[in-house]
C-alpha cells in the first residue's frame, strides 16, 4: 500500500524514531511502512491519522 508517511514525516521535522515513539511502535515499524513493505493494521493506521490530523484513505491509498 503506498502512502505519503514519510512527507508528512518530513514536514513536521520528526525522525523515524520521533514517529515511532509518538505511535507506539518501532523505528524499524516505521521504515516498513513508509517503504511500502508493511501494511498498518488498523488500530494503527487509526492513530497515524489522529497524530496528522487526517483522515487514513488522506495518508493511505491503493497501489
Amino acid at each position: 500500500m503506498n502512502n505519503k508517511l514519510k512527507d508528512l514525516r518530513t514536514e513536521q521535522g520528526w525522525s523515524q524514531a520521533e514517529i515511532g515513539k509518538r505511535l507506539d511502535a518501532s523505528r524499524q515499524t516505521t521504515i516498513a511502512l513508509e517503504s511500502g513493505k508493511y501494511d498498518p493494521s488498523l488500530p494503527l493506521a487509526f492513530a497515524i491519522a489522529a497524530l496528522f490530523n487526517m483522515k487514513i484513505e488522506d495518508i493511505f491509498f491503493p497501489e
